[in-house]
């Protein structure tokens, strides 16, 4: 039995003969569309950074209230706002997955 799949095109091609990607974390990009893969990539970006956001917002309000130097902190801060382009140079699976942003935390493509 043959087992057809619509590719990115909307050909329909034998999924034994198809390059299936080596992890599920692009699942959502099955088509093979790096595209689609880096809006992936940007949206988990975007999911890790949310609480560390939260986090530097209060430092900040701290630091603010002390008269503290915040320096740091909106340095920290515009790391993690740029932090979803930091795949849009990718132009494979693999580079995408080695372009998490450090400041991010752990990669969640780490294998």
């Amino acid at each position: 039995m043959i087992t057809h799949i619509v590719d990115k095109d909307g050909n329909e091609i034998d999924a034994a003969n198809a390059t299936v990607p080596s992890g599920r974390h692009f699942r959502n990009a099955w088509a093979l569309d790096l595209t689609a893969a880096k809006a992936i990539f940007a949206d988990k970006v975007r999911e890790a950074r949310a609480p560390l956001l939260e986090a530097l917002d209060a430092d900040y309000m701290k630091a603010l209230e002390a008269n503290a130097d915040t320096a740091q902190i909106v340095a920290d801060k515009q790391a993690l706002r740029d932090a979803p382009t930091a795949g849009d140079s990718a132009t494979t699976i693999t580079e995408l997955k080695a372009a998490w942003p450090s400041c991010c935390g752990t990669s969640p493509y780490e294998e």
